[in-house]
């Protein structure tokens, strides 16, 4: 699970949080990742607006297999804010609401 920050100042976030020891993991423009080095695991990611999706969300979960999820969470009746697609950076993804209002981005490595 990584939480998501929207940040008008990523470079301003880089730079507080390289100083807690995180490095940058992945920068695609419009989203920062850092991690810790030595906990990889152990991230945070920055971004002003997501790129394909409506709103950012405000964490991220990776599971096994983003299709049986996403059709257990429809089957539940939760909202769905983002459906379900695949992304050119290698995600298949989809947001969906949690009870408490929070905007989850469930995906899958490809």
């Amino acid at each position: 699970m990584v939480p998501n920050v929207r940040s008008e100042d990523v470079a301003a976030s880089r730079g507080f949080y390289g100083l807690l020891g995180f490095e940058e993991a992945m920068d695609l423009g419009w989203i920062v990742t850092l991690a810790s080095p030595a906990a990889p695991g152990a991230q945070i990611s920055f971004m002003a607006a997501d790129r394909t999706a409506p709103v950012v969300a405000d964490i991220s979960v990776e599971v096994d297999d983003v299709d049986a999820v996403y059709e257990a969470v429809r089957g539940s009746g939760a909202e769905i804010v983002h459906p379900l697609q695949d992304e050119e950076w290698g995600v298949r993804r989809f947001f969906v609401r949690d009870p408490h209002g929070r905007v989850v981005n469930v995906l899958s490595h490809r």
